[in-house]
């Protein structure tokens, strides 16, 4: 909690996958603060942060969700939900004083927090005969590769999971073992296999 000329700043985060759950978190911290004056927030969604947004509710345009919204920039999170709760202490703050508590409670907000970070991963199939095999997992030891299922009939099946940014190598890894067929996964691919 901030308290600011006697205004008092709870500020949360929340973890989200999509629209609902911030609605959600919302609706819940309204019922747990329902004397509040406002619940302002900011969020963001998406690997490259394809959907955003940026909520004053009631406060002077941009003096708090922009802030909120501009520490989720600074510390480079997604999937995230911040919300500060301001119950008004009687003494108005102005536009400068607004912006600077509500970019300090969302920055405490999220110092606070388990920040948990994730790779972005491609998957391959691999289908290759046992004569390879040694091939395929001196590859799949070099590279740190993970195999996420397997299937071992009259032929090997591989699912395994590569981190994007090193996708392309691998696949040409693979793409060289001539006896080794490899294509990116799809679900349709995958039920054909498996």
């Amino acid at each position: 909690m901030l308290k600011e000329k006697g205004s008092k700043f709870y500020s949360y985060t929340f973890s989200i996958t999509n629209e609902n759950d911030i609605k959600n978190h919302l609706d819940s911290l309204k019922k747990d603060h329902h004397s509040a004056r406002h619940w302002c927030y900011a969020w963001q969604l998406g690997m490259k942060y394809e959907k955003y947004r940026a909520n004053d509710d009631g406060e002077p345009t941009n003096s708090a969700g922009t802030p909120i919204y501009g520490q989720l920039q600074a510390f480079e999170v997604t999937n995230v939900l911040v919300v500060v709760v301001r119950y008004f202490g009687g003494t108005k703050l102005g536009i400068g004083g607004l912006i600077k508590a509500y970019k300090t409670a969302a920055k405490l907000a999220l110092e606070n927090s388990e920040i948990i970070q994730k790779t972005i991963n491609e998957e391959f199939i691999l289908q290759f005969n046992y004569s390879e095999m040694n091939k395929v997992m001196r590859i799949v030891k070099e590279e740190q590769i993970s195999i996420i299922n397997q299937k071992l009939d009259l032929n090997c099946l591989y699912v395994i999971s590569v981190r994007k940014k090193e996708a392309d190598k691998v696949f040409k890894l693979f793409d060289k073992t001539h006896k080794v067929l490899i294509k990116k996964r799809t679900t349709n691919s995958l039920r054909k296999f498996l």
